[in-house]
């Protein structure tokens, strides 16, 4: 008997996407960020995306490590926001880490609770 080969893989990615029909069916018209557009049924779509605001930590950070600015909807300070900062040659880390961005406007270290870990009203910050 052949021993199953298919291997588990997860996927992340960041998209544009809009509700739009397609032959009467229910879907979503998807734009990738290399321009690439395709259309997806509502099914497939909704189990695999999450609407910014709705993201998980998982979710969060994929986006933070490709450059995006994170916040969590229930924060109470609305100007708050995370960033990944990435040591060069003038920094005194020499590895990456995560600041907060404050009301007060002040950069600081930040670390995760649990709280924030389990959440589920991450957001992407334009």
């Amino acid at each position: 008997m052949k021993e199953n080969t298919m291997e588990f893989y997860y996927g992340t990615k960041l998209i544009h996407a809009e509700p739009q029909e397609k032959d009467g069916n229910a879907g979503y018209k998807v734009i990738y960020s290399d321009n690439y557009v395709s259309w997806c049924p509502e099914e497939a779509f909704e189990s695999a995306y999450r609407k910014s605001g709705e993201l998980n930590f998982g979710h969060a950070l994929e986006a933070l490590k490709s450059g995006k600015k994170i916040a969590r909807s229930g924060w109470n300070g609305k100007s708050m926001w995370l960033n990944l900062q990435t040591p060069d040659e003038n920094s005194k880390m020499s590895l990456p880490y995560i600041y907060m961005f404050t009301a007060c406007k002040n950069q600081v270290p930040w670390l995760a609770s649990q709280t924030d870990v389990l959440a589920n009203d991450w957001c992407i910050v334009e």
